[in-house]
């Protein structure tokens, strides 16, 4: 009995704890019921609005489908009356813009407007278009859009904006009422960086400087008055704000009808000689702040818009935007950035050698980068950005193309590399040098070019003398540095030189050598009558060419050329033309470089293909390319005449010239590539199609004035000392040869040999006299054909 009554009370208590425990439990759960049903109530309302919209969206299409279509007008009307009744009749003004049917309204508004004009003529203006002039839709839209009610709408009104303007092939941006909110809107574009609607926004801006590149004077219409009254801004998205018929607010309406009169006589006064300093140029000022953007793809897009605009024509325009806007400084302060960003020692192979650069379409991978050279990623970046900023004064308006490169030249040029380039170490040197032969070479804007000419030479264009060459610090420091103690520094600098003087630029060749030579005092300002009687048309204390042993008639065939067998290498023979004008007959001064360096120290015709003809044809193609270049320099034609010129100026061969020569004169005792590029510089030089310059450096014939060389004088007393020096060095020619096949690559490298650099320069010398004296025999030839 008693464990029964046991067993029943264990029962009772096990029952009445698990109650406990259950109610326990069922309030939490009733607690998380409640939760759960509320958030689902939420979520099936908003699924339901969604499910509405489209159904609504679904029958819209449906009933325009099977029920007769209205007329275009009364279409539009209706699509636009639904956007304006949306903001009367809600209440709920979070609910985002894709929640609701203003976009499909928007969509179908614009598919009325392009149809509408297919239907019409060519620039009529169709009744839904004159609705949304009249109506001033597009100050509407951009009061909503500037509010972004309801949100999202900002992005939908950039849209609407950038499809009309791209679709309507009539002219829309000269009405005030299209110009006008335009405005408005370019002003909202590029205010936040990263926004969300940075894409809209620069579709819309470049669609904006499509239009203007079409027809360059609306652009007038876009250069803002400082002074201009703030705009008036009223509530959005209230009843009382909006009018039921147009939806523009009420307040905007009444200023926009009183600014009217004004506004058109802004439109019918506008000119391009409008040049008012006190203007904004916001469509500008958007364009820079989106160029900050961290998306690539804008910047490149907003770069291409200020390219477009920069080109523009008008005066007023390119005088607001580099006077007005802050073009200028993103140039000049990017550039700087990049370049400072650059590691402080790079090799000047990397800096040649490293692919060229097209702002924009530079793809890249950082450690593909890091691994060929440290320092690269940086380098393309700052090459990138000079190519845009080179590009983009290549296409500016005259003006504005002038101002922006004066403010390269003065931020970047002269305050960051001028210190680079005059610094004593020599890794800097030799790193800021590369630089900028690589900045030289990629340079094609006139612009630009001559403000980076007058940085680094001057623009200085007086003759010049031995006193005032430290005139200009740097352009002495960078000729000085051609002949610099370090080897590297030496031959980059004369590359740079070599690279510059290649340039479509007068001033570069004026200030570094013809100005010298303008007055042709190098030669002998004697009278006639006080002058030595002639032998043979020489002065009888001249060298004699015919005669000296050196080149006498006695030469080997390979040595001297008769005239068939200089001719048969050239272009087609022309008629024999005798000595005219103190011009010596070509054969005379080909022979003359060609025998310059005596038979035993010759050893090219010992090679194949080393003959003189392989330099005929690249000399024919060189000095094309530099007759195109100095074509509108007026450079043909004879020397200036005696009686013109200042012959009792003493002549001074200028800095530039004096420190080739000086290195000329020691190509013996210089390193292989030092040899070849001063002979590089030299060649380049010759081949330009001045008078005096031929003269100068061609004609072995000149009579020099007292104290005066010229290049033939300085290889003449090169040929003269390797004379002396080439018996006292045992197998010369044996060691010779074996020294240009081995520079030729037909040779392994073997044993040290004796004299190295004294060999290395004859083969260099050589090499040098049949180049200059194909260059003389294509001179002559070109002159002779182009003469009459």
């Amino acid at each position: 009995m008693t464990s029964v009554w046991r067993r029943k009370c264990h029962r009772v208590q096990r029952s009445l704890y698990e109650t406990s425990n259950l109610d326990r439990g069922s309030s939490n759960r009733k607690k998380k019921i409640e939760e759960f049903s509320r958030s689902s109530r939420e979520k099936l309302v908003q699924s339901k609005n969604k499910m509405f919209s489209k159904f609504t969206s679904i029958l819209q299409h449906a009933v325009e489908a099977l029920a007769p279509s209205l007329p275009l007008q009364e279409d539009f009307v209706y699509h636009w009356k639904a956007i304006t009744h949306y903001y009367i009749e809600t209440s709920d003004d979070k609910a985002p813009v894709t929640d609701t049917n203003i976009p499909s309204h928007l969509e179908q508004m614009l598919d009325i407007l392009t149809q509408e004009e297919a239907e019409r003529e060519s620039g009529e203006t169709g009744p839904c278009m004159e609705y949304l002039l009249h109506h001033k839709i597009l100050e509407t839209l951009y009061t909503l859009g500037k509010a972004d009610c309801p949100p999202g709408m900002k992005q939908q009104v950039l849209t609407f904006y950038t499809k009309l303007l791209a679709h309507i092939r009539q002219p829309l941006l000269p009405h005030i009422n299209v110009h006008r909110p335009v405005q408005k809107l370019i002003r909202l574009c590029g205010e936040v960086l990263a926004a969300p609607t940075e894409n809209e926004e620069i579709q819309f801006l470049c669609i904006v400087c499509a239009k203007l590149k079409q027809d360059p004077y609306l652009v007038n219409f876009f250069l803002e008055n400082k002074s201009k009254r703030p705009e008036i801004k009223s509530p959005v998205a209230t009843e009382s704000a909006l009018s039921p018929d147009t939806g523009q607010s009420l307040a905007e309406e009444q200023a926009d009808h009183q600014d009217e009169p004004q506004a058109a006589a802004a439109v019918s006064t506008s000119s391009p000689t409008s040049n008012n300093n006190s203007n904004n140029y916001n469509l500008v000022t958007s364009l820079l702040n989106l160029t900050k953007s961290p998306d690539g793809r804008i910047v490149v897009k907003a770069c291409e818009g200020l390219m477009l605009l920069v080109s523009l024509p008008e005066p007023a325009a390119a005088k607001c935007l580099t006077e007005n806007t802050e073009l200028c400084e993103l140039l000049t302060d990017r550039l700087v950035s990049f370049y400072k960003a650059l590691p402080q020692s790079m090799d000047p192979l990397d800096i040649e050698t490293v692919e060229s650069v097209n702002w924009g379409l530079d793809v890249y991978n950082l450690k593909e980068d890091a691994a060929v050279f440290t320092g690269k990623r940086a380098l393309i970046s700052f090459l990138s950005w000079l190519d845009y900023c080179d590009q983009l004064i290549k296409e500016a308006q005259k003006s504005a193309a002038a101002v922006m490169a004066k403010a390269v030249r003065e931020r970047f040029f002269v305050s960051v590399m001028e210190p680079q380039l005059m610094q004593t170490s020599e890794v800097g040197i030799l790193t800021s040098t590369a630089l900028l032969n690589r900045i030289i070479r990629q340079v094609t804007s006139e612009a630009l070019l001559q403000e980076m000419v007058y940085f680094l030479l001057g623009e200085e264009r007086e003759p010049e003398t031995s006193a005032t060459i430290a005139q200009n610090p740097l352009r002495h420091r960078l000729i000085e540095h051609c002949d610099h103690l370090s080897d590297e520094i030496s031959i980059m600098t004369l590359r740079l030189f070599e690279q510059l003087i290649q340039k479509p630029n007068q001033h570069i060749l004026h200030n570094l050598v013809l100005r010298s030579l303008e007055e042709r005092n190098y030669l002998e300002n004697k009278p006639q009558e006080e002058r030595e009687p002639l032998e043979n048309g020489q002065p009888h204390d001249a060298v004699d060419l015919e005669e000296d042993p050196l080149f006498g008639d006695d030469l080997s065939p390979e040595r001297k050329l008769s005239g068939s067998d200089w001719l048969s290498t050239s272009p087609p023979q022309s008629p024999d033309h005798s000595k005219s004008e103190g011009k010596t007959e070509v054969h005379k001064i080909v022979n003359s470089f060609l025998c310059l360096v005596p038979d035993e120290a010759k050893s090219s015709y010992h090679v194949e293909g080393t003959g003189y003809d392989t330099y005929l044809r690249d000399a024919h193609r060189q000095f094309r390319d530099y007759c195109g270049i100095c074509q509108r320099w007026d450079w043909r034609g004879n020397p200036k005449p005696f009686e013109k010129c200042n012959l009792d100026i003493p002549f001074f061969e200028g800095h530039f010239l004096k420190v080739l020569f000086d290195r000329m004169g020691r190509i013996l005792d210089q390193p292989y590539d030092v040899n070849l590029q001063v002979t590089a510089v030299l060649s380049k030089l010759s081949l330009l199609p001045h008078p005096h310059l031929h003269e100068y450096l061609l004609d072995p014939y000149i009579n020099l004035a007292p104290g005066c060389r010229s290049l033939f004088s300085v290889i003449v007393r090169v040929v003269g000392d390797l004379m002396l020096r080439i018996h006292r060095i045992p197998d010369f020619t044996p060691k010779l040869l074996l020294v240009r096949k081995r520079l030729l690559g037909l040779e392994p490298e073997g044993i040290t040999i004796d004299h190295m650099t004294l060999l290395e320069g004859v083969i260099v010398l050589e090499e040098f006299c049949k180049e200059l004296a194909a260059i003389a025999f294509v001179k002559y030839h070109a002159a002779a054909s182009s003469s009459p």
